[in-house]
């Protein structure tokens, strides 16, 4: 049958795509819960409602849901974050970075389960732990380039990606820890801390103070 062609008021590949979010949305609830060793083919299938057969037309094995599970929360956060920067564009980065940290820090409150996704323990999956590492990368450039232009002149640009790097790791820790229940903070807590620890590199690399 062609995808073209239209059975119950949709084409085969949309109904392909339908069955494929599925999946994904089984395995995102299992691991958010369960942890990422608990998401397995046949009980992501049982959750889905769908058949073993439906699982490989979209996957061909565990690690790649697992991947297409990490890759979508991985987008929708740099999305929020790219938001975030293009509406505050013309606003100091320590400003950027606590309109950042709202927005990061609700939604995690709001569904503690992409916390777990983005930020829980990753050992024994060397798959999830590469995607981390390339994401802690991803934001720190995100973040390193809003203060790029309000670097003092006797900053060296190395020294300040270095620390920005440092920062982000601190910071995706520090969330880790908050959702784990292991930091006893609010939300407003959460965002105030990493807004004070963004003063304080701010202090140090950045020749222009916030408005």
């Amino acid at each position: 049958m062609s995808t073209s062609q239209v059975w119950g008021g949709r084409t085969a590949e949309e109904r392909r795509a339908e069955r494929r979010a599925r999946l994904i949305h089984a395995a995102f609830e299992t691991w958010g819960d369960s942890g990422w060793a608990a998401v397995t083919m046949r009980g992501v299938c049982a959750k889905a409602g769908l058949t073993d057969r439906y699982f490989y037309e979209s996957f061909t094995d565990r690690d790649a849901l697992l991947a297409a599970v990490w890759d979508q929360l991985r987008d929708e956060t740099t999305a929020a974050i790219i938001t975030v920067h293009a509406e505050m564009a013309d606003a100091h980065p320590l400003e950027q970075l606590r309109g950042v940290a709202e927005v990061a820090v609700t939604r995690f409150a709001a569904e503690p389960r992409r916390a777990r996704i983005l930020f829980g323990d990753h050992s024994g999956s060397s798959l999830l732990e590469g995607r981390r590492h390339e994401l802690t990368l991803l934001v720190t450039r995100l973040m390193a380039e809003q203060g790029l232009p309000y670097l003092a002149t006797d900053v060296d640009e190395d020294d300040y990606r270095h620390s920005m790097l440092m920062a982000v790791g601190g910071v995706m820790e520090l969330v880790t820890a908050w959702r784990a229940g292991a930091v006893d903070l609010d939300t407003d807590g959460l965002i105030n801390q990493i807004t004070r620890f963004g003063t304080a590199l701010s202090n140090h690399y950045l020749a222009e103070p916030p408005h």
